[in-house]
């Protein structure tokens, strides 16, 4: 039997167009996330592993993987209250459980989408593959959409899609 291979995109997210660029999420930029695709209740992000997000192994650390799966499930539940370039309000993970079946290696992309949404809740599934077409992970996650953020002096209001607070 052969190994599953990565499924061509989904169909309701565009293929067309340049890639979205930055996350906007600092640690994930920091690390090389890109944001590919974002709509309808699906996201694809990929990162380049460099030789610092590589474990003793000389493939992708675990972290590397799981925070693909985290931050691509979170653009998959935002994407579905975008409006123009708002990225929708934010979440925050509340679950992730994730399954590690190979190695990651070379150029990883994670696909994820939202299976079920509440008011408040988004249920999602996200699949990690090598630059190889090898499913390498898959997770499931839950978050909660915010709009606003415990801080340090009392509640911070994120910013509206206007920009203000």
């Amino acid at each position: 039997m052969s190994a599953p291979t990565a499924p061509a995109a989904p169909s309701s997210v565009p293929s067309d167009g340049p890639p979205l660029g930055p996350t906007l999420v600092p640690f994930a930029d920091f690390i090389g996330l890109r944001l590919e695709r974002m709509q309808g209740g699906q996201a694809e992000l990929t990162v380049d592993l460099k030789p610092e997000l590589l474990n003793t192994w000389q493939v992708a650390h675990g972290g590397v993987t799981m925070t693909l799966l985290d931050v691509t499930m979170a653009h998959a539940a935002r994407s579905l209250n975008m409006k123009g370039s708002d990225k929708g309000p934010g979440v925050v993970t509340v679950e992730m459980k994730t399954t590690f079946m190979r190695p990651g290696e070379g150029l990883l992309t994670c696909r994820a989408r939202v299976l079920h949404r509440s008011s408040t809740m988004a249920y999602t599934e996200g699949s990690v593959y090598s630059s190889n077409g090898l499913l390498c992970a898959h997770a499931t996650g839950t978050f909660k959409y915010l709009r606003a953020l415990p801080a340090s002096n009392g509640l911070r209001v994120l910013p509206q899609k206007d920009g203000q607070e």
